[in-house]
């Protein structure tokens, strides 16, 4: 199913919201207030749900029903209760609301009028309908939301009718509320609301229902609404002054790494990267960019942590690769491993080891796995009918082969996966399928081949996730495809191709075969660690001592999820298995999708000659981190938070006290006195300090970028109130606070050094080298201390951060942005736009003799996904020739 929407309204996020309960996935697809959304309709009232292709639904509040129905089935009295619910939204509510928020002249006793039904029927029974959230409950609280949201309008309803806002408050805490309003509306507008919430329930002393479990999903800001009290002022200063002293060292990390008793052992793994390509950007803050600083946080911790990772080399997409470039698989894997493993060096990612899995011990590891699981009787064999391109005398394995989605229609479909939908494809079932090398249609073949099977192995999957999902860090949207394919039932899944590059299959009468690339490839993070240490099984089969911790982009969540732990519990033996995964949403280019071939994007070999530094990129990345849904790398944006947080907030701050206290002090440090003032700085650095630790345990990295800035903001302001640039022009005793509030904010610089070393590990280099303060070891607490003494003499300062401006942007927008001159084959052929005009008049004609026959609503909707696709090309192909 596809979102239309035009703006962030809660209109929109009443069929997301609905989504993130149902379990669904859905794409989501922003448009432009003129933008033709449908081709039969020159205009139309948004959001709109696409259902199925050619079918639509206009109504927000019948798309919200719908798309809740998916999973779900209502009594009679339910149905009934949802109508009254959604027309009373629809025909009262709603047009009082957008009158309350548009006029001055509203008559808000009908307003307070319509309102009183909905207190008196939530004060009864504290529901709409039932216990369950039904459509009408997501489509009420949506109505309420814009109340909410303004600040006057809020307070008045708040007072007058308690019942309405603790019914809303309630539900505003709820996960799946949250996550569908981030969907359509910026993270500030949703923390705003959720902190809104927060602070009436403290001020009142309300307590909801799990509110304590809810308040810590949402990550409450403390520090912004919370009173300092004297406990606090006192024991942050005693921190100060004494916690250095106290504080513990980082223990050595002898090589090679591995789990000690009685120590929390991390071990961290990222997606392996497709050896065929150059990875992007989206690629890249989707898994190593992310489980970097996740690693580095770890150290920083004190915890003994092992990252690994290493290029995926085997399966379709290293043979497709190597016959484009006329080269061997084995000459590919070399070329672009070195590709990637500089790529990354630039990027300063800290692996402990990068591999690779064309090695021997991935083999032995592989088909070790595979015997266990035979023994074990959880290997079955079964024919398949294949795809066999006759003109390349070849059965095309998924990426070979290309077509139609069967699920969402997607035109641009793999033979293994449909990344539209995110659903995985056994190759026969595409509709149309194109051999990707010839273009030629195949023939559908059997061919004999092992399969995993997972239904046999679903109860202990089941056991095992639920133990995980308890225990560990699992993304919202790791679970939702998670237990989506646990709801619709695990099916036997095929592990062996008809290819020959790739892990021999041992099995007699099945040599010729290689085992499929997602068995294959999971068992790569092991055999990588075996490559690292022969002491490998140490941190691989120590289930009691190790935390797992995988990170990926959302669509290698399932192999991650459901195939590989079902491959290991199939063992018997006691593996090491996920309790803790980390998946993004997607990172897009600007208005589209990265693209090599047409040069649309930022690749990790063209980031290195941009002139930006490796640490700006990767403050950006974190800082538009696809957390809870698609986001964009953006050129202007970049500029601005550039030039914004990094350049006149974080470095200013650094810059000035250094400076300050290199002219004024000949860089010794003076001694702090603290006064109330310096103290209750102490104590809003502490929480946000205290806030950025939480955070970065529970994998939430973007929310840890702000907590530095927060800290880097309360510092410009301490200086700004304090002005120590004309104290120390005055008496002695001035001159003395002068020294002390720099000496203070000097010590704030070397702690934003440490917080700051997980996302820009340069940068955190660069200020502790102009703080004199390099090769610290001390680990990072929630505590502020005093680590740089008075009679310490810093470096030299400079500025950390260069201005970007706007002619270079301007240049690199227009480098990456896909545009290539036409050559002149390129050029279109006006016979080429009359034949596909005869074709779309033909094809109109069979959708519209279809409807006219009451044909099956699947045909009718395969023909016309057709016409829509003779047009779009129609439309091109006109632009071009015009151009």
């Amino acid at each position: 199913m596809k979102l239309f929407f035009e703006s962030a309204t809660a209109e929109a996020s009443k069929v997301t919201i609905a989504a993130r309960i149902a379990g669904i996935q859905l794409h989501l697809q922003h448009v432009k207030h003129d933008e033709k959304v449908l081709p039969f309709l020159s205009s139309c009232h948004l959001p709109v749900l696409e259902t199925d292709p050619g079918e639509y639904l206009f109504s927000s509040n019948e798309a919200c029903r719908y798309v809740l129905s998916q999973n779900r089935t209502q009594t009679e009295h339910e149905v009934l209760t949802d109508d009254t619910w959604l027309e009373w939204e629809a025909v009262r509510l709603r047009p009082l609301v957008q009158l309350a928020l548009t006029s001055k002249n509203l008559k808000k006793a009908e307003l307070k009028q319509t309102l009183q039904e909905l207190s008196d029927a939530v004060k009864e029974k504290g529901t709409l309908n039932g216990q369950r959230v039904q459509p009408c409950t997501v489509v009420v609280w949506c109505g309420l939301f814009p109340i909410f949201s303004d600040v006057s309008l809020s307070k008045e309803i708040s007072n007058d009718f308690p019942p309405i806002r603790s019914w809303f408050d309630g539900l505003a805490l709820k996960t799946e509320f949250q996550e569908g309003l981030r969907n359509v509306l910026s993270d500030s507008a949703v923390n705003g609301i959720v902190d809104s919430i927060s602070r009436n329930l403290t001020l009142s002393g309300q307590q909801l229902p799990g509110q304590q479990k809810e308040s810590a999903d949402c990550r409450e800001e403390q520090s912004s609404r919370t009173a300092v009290t004297p406990e606090e002022l006192e024991s942050a200063a005693d921190d100060f002054v004494n916690g250095f002293a106290k504080a513990s060292k980082q223990k050595a990390r002898p090589y090679p790494i591995l789990p000690q008793p009685d120590e929390r052992n991390i071990l961290i793994t990222s997606a392996l990267p497709y050896v065929n390509n150059v990875p992007h950007l989206g690629n890249i803050i989707g898994c190593v960019l992310s489980a970097d600083v996740y690693a580095r946080f770890c150290r920083l911790r004190d915890y003994n942590t092992l990252y690994v990772c290493g290029t995926d080399e085997y399966g379709t997409a290293t043979e497709t690769k190597a016959i484009e470039e006329g080269l061997t698989p084995q000459e590919i894997c070399d070329k672009y491993h070195h590709i990637h493993s500089d790529i990354y060096k630039w990027f300063n990612i800290s692996f402990d080891f990068f591999g690779r899995t064309t090695t021997k011990q991935q083999t032995k590891i592989a088909q070790d796995i595979f015997w266990r699981l035979l023994e074990n009787d959880f290997i079955l064999k079964n024919s398949v009918d294949q795809l066999l391109c006759v003109k390349c005398n070849r059965f095309l394995a998924d990426r070979f082969v290309e077509g139609i989605c069967p699920f969402c229609s997607g035109d641009d479909a793999r033979g293994d996966q449909c990344d539209r939908c995110g659903k995985l494809i056994n190759a026969v079932e595409l509709k149309e399928p194109k051999c990707k090398l010839c273009r030629s249609t195949p023939i559908i073949k059997s061919s004999d081949h092992l399969f995993l099977d997972l239904p046999k192995l679903e109860s202990d999957l089941n056991k095992h996730l639920t133990s995980a999902f308890d225990s560990g860090i699992w993304t919202s949207n790791t679970k939702m495809i998670t237990k989506a394919w646990l709801r619709d039932g695990l099916k036997p899944r095929c592990i062996s191709r008809d290819l020959k590059w790739g892990t021999p299959v041992p099995l007699q009468g099945y040599t010729e075969k290689v085992f499929y690339v997602w068995y294959d490839a999971p068992i790569g993070y092991i055999s990588i660690t075996a490559n690292y240490t022969d002491e490998w099984e140490k941190w691989w089969k120590n289930p009691g001592q190790v935390q797992l911790y995988n990170f990926m982009a959302k669509d290698n969540v399932p192999f991650h999820s459901v195939i590989f732990p079902s491959t290991l519990l199939g063992t018997r033996e006691p593996w090491t298995i996920v309790t803790n995964l980390s998946a993004t949403e997607y990172l897009n280019y600007e208005d589209g999708k990265f693209s090599k071939s047409r040069g649309l994007g930022v690749f990790g070999d063209n980031a290195v000659d941009t002139g930006i530094p490796a640490d700006v990129y990767r403050f950006y990345l974190l800082y538009v981190r696809p957390e809870s849904q698609d986001s964009s790398f953006s050129w202007d944006d970049l500029l601005m938070k550039n030039n914004g947080e990094l350049l006149n907030n974080l470095g200013n701050f650094i810059n000035r006290a250094l400076m300050f206290m290199a002219n004024n002090f000949a860089g010794r440090l003076q001694r702090i006195t603290l006064n109330a003032e310096d103290k209750e700085l102490l104590v809003h650095v502490r929480r946000e300090l205290g806030s950025y630790v939480d955070n970065l345990e529970h994998i939430r990295i973007r929310d840890g970028i702000r907590n530095i800035l927060s800290i880097s903001t309360l510092g410009n302001q301490y200086m700004q109130a304090n002005k120590p640039w004309f104290l120390v022009k005055g008496s002695a005793a001035e001159k003395e606070r002068a020294g002390s509030v720099v000496s203070l904010a000097v010590n704030l610089c070397c702690l934003i050094s440490k917080l700051v070393s997980p996302y820009m590990p340069q940068v955190s280099e660069t200020v502790q080298q102009q703080l004199n303060w390099l090769n610290d070891r001390h680990v990072l607490t929630d505590r502020f201390v005093c680590s740089l003494p008075e009679g310490h003499s810093i470096g030299e300062p400079k500025p950390l951060f260069q201005k970007l401006e706007t002619n270079l942007i301007q240049q690199l927008k227009e480098r990456f942005c896909g545009k290539q001159k036409k050559s002149p084959n390129q050029a279109v052929n006006p016979d080429l736009i009359e034949n596909l005009t005869k074709e779309v008049a033909q094809q109109g004609d069979l959708v519209r003799k279809l409807k006219a026959a009451k044909a099956e609503k699947s045909k009718i909707g395969e023909e016309v996904k057709k016409l829509l696709s003779l047009k779009e090309q129609l439309e091109s192909s006109k632009k071009q020739l015009t151009a």
